[in-house]
């Protein structure tokens, strides 16, 4: 751990400026990314997209959206988001990616003691409605990344809540609304809501959540949003930290 430490701050301090904001209305089509790196490799990976893997997306046609580590990194992972301008553009710009002499190159000399990913798994996704008309807020030190599995036929109410009280009510309390998205199912099932969230660190995230979740406005907008039946079954939630040169930080 005290290696991946001294990599970032030699990151941050190398990098402080390189990330702008990315627009995300060029994109219609998004997909995160969660890689798993083999035992002592998550630097080597990190520095791989520092160095090659971010700006080659870019050539391909790619947004590069944000670059994170989870906070308590447990299973020795990364993770991020990239924007495409549909379906059929994210398979044919991969396509480019994966064929760039350029990526070949970075990719085989990355290689030489080992492979660095184990496992890489994919969801996709679609900005949520109506809850993106904010610009992009900076400067967190710390971000959530929060899933709701909605019960059925519920997630339009969901949507409707965060719209109307939920995303102010965040706001009020310090807390910072990122880009909210609907995940795409494969199986046409319901899309779940996903959205990051963030703060200055953790403690004043979870004090900022503390006194969200007592707030009497927050509470009369959850029980008037629930009076046909609840609408949240589970929210899973994880806390992680930008990287240097993530877009969005």
């Amino acid at each position: 751990m005290k290696t991946i430490f001294l990599f970032l701050l030699a990151m941050t301090i190398g990098l402080g400026a390189f990330a702008q904001t990315p627009d995300l209305s060029k994109s219609k089509y998004f997909e995160m990314r969660k890689y798993y790196a083999h035992e002592g490799k998550l630097p080597d990976l990190l520095k791989r997209f520092q160095d090659h893997t971010m700006k080659l997306f870019e050539k391909a046609g790619m947004v590069n959206i944000i670059y994170l580590v989870p906070d308590e990194n447990t299973d020795n992972s990364m993770s991020y988001i990239l924007g495409y301008p549909d379906a059929a553009s994210r398979d044919k710009m991969w396509e480019s990616f994966m064929n760039d002499p350029e990526w070949k190159k970075a990719y085989e000399a990355s290689h030489v003691n080992g492979p660095l990913v184990a496992k890489v798994e994919s969801t996709f996704m679609v900005l949520a409605p109506e809850l993106n008309d904010t610009p992009i807020p900076t400067g967190s030190g710390i971000f959530q990344l929060r899933t709701y599995h909605c019960f059925p036929g519920k997630i339009e109410n969901i949507q409707a809540r965060f719209r109307d009280h939920t995303r102010d009510l965040f706001a009020k309390q310090g807390l910072k609304n990122y880009p909210y998205f609907l995940t795409v199912e494969k199986d046409g099932a319901q899309p779940k809501l996903v959205y990051l969230l963030g703060h200055d660190n953790k403690d004043a995230f979870n004090a900022a959540f503390d006194a969200f979740r007592v707030d009497p406005d927050w509470v009369k907008a959850r029980d008037a949003s629930e009076e046909s039946g609840k609408i949240v079954e589970k929210v899973d939630a994880v806390f992680f930290k930008s990287l240097p040169y993530s877009p969005i930080k």
